[in-house]
């Protein structure tokens, strides 16, 4: 397995295009990029009124607002990844060999019905609190694990404990601009990972760093999801704007 950290490196490299943004729009659940594609990933949850930069991001390449992705800053990886995923889902040729996931009854539970078959019996680790997910808790040992724990989640440094003794890992590829990827991956190795969430950059090279599988979405309306995205909308960009999609990689 390649050293996850490479994976920043990686996606810069992607990302060397002078494609002038066209839109920024950071909204409370969602930040979306407009560079020729649409881009998405999962705003920082940290209220904030003094970002410096606001007002000064439309017309920057791509390339520039890419290396934002290294950033400690919660809200520049943000934009970054973000502008990065507007450049590589675009016309990225691993999306003509995925499939589309039916819709689930909440549409952005749509991965974790599709391999529910698979996981009686299994311990299973979710990184993130899917919305909706508690219905799936029975009957099967999930542990979620979130950086913002609420009652019945385990906190962050639980990973340390519950990803070596994992079958299946379900990783929210916001771990990608949080910084948390490389030491999740290293410490699900042995397990089956599922990479998820539109937040996902489609890339093949994902299965060096250990990934079976990439969940991540495409843009069927990019109209509604602008709209969606700036009214605040989490989980109903799954019924607008977007469509989830799955890729085995093994």
């Amino acid at each position: 397995m390649i050293n996850p950290k490479q994976i920043y490196d990686l996606l810069i490299d992607y990302s060397q295009t002078n494609t002038p943004v066209e839109e920024i729009i950071i909204g409370l659940t969602w930040t979306m990029c407009k560079a020729n594609g649409v881009g998405l990933c999962m705003s920082p949850a940290i209220p904030t009124r003094t970002l410096s930069w606001s007002g000064t991001l439309v017309n920057q390449p791509v390339q520039e607002l890419s290396l934002w992705l290294r950033s400690w800053d919660p809200y520049q990886a943000t934009v970054g990844m973000a502008a990065i995923n507007a450049v590589i889902n675009l016309n990225s040729p691993l999306l003509e060999q995925a499939i589309a996931l039916p819709l689930a009854t909440s549409a952005n539970l749509s991965v974790f019905e599709y391999f529910l078959p698979q996981l009686p019996g299994k311990q299973v680790s979710v990184i993130g609190r899917y919305p909706g997910l508690k219905q799936y808790e029975q009957g099967m040992n999930i542990n979620v694990i979130e950086l913002n724990p609420t009652p019945g989640d385990f906190p962050a440094t639980a990973s340390e404990y519950l990803l070596p003794e994992s079958e299946w890992v379900f990783l929210t590829a916001t771990s990608i601009p949080n910084k948390t990827f490389p030491r999740l991956m290293e410490l699900s190795q042995d397990a089956t990972v599922v990479l998820m969430g539109p937040t996902l950059p489609w890339l093949a090279e994902f299965a060096d760093f250990g990934i079976n599988y990439l969940a991540g979405v495409t843009v069927s309306n990019p109209t509604a999801l602008r709209q969606t995205v700036a009214e605040g909308g989490g989980v109903r960009i799954f019924e607008t704007g977007v469509q989830y999609h799955l890729l085995s990689l093994s």
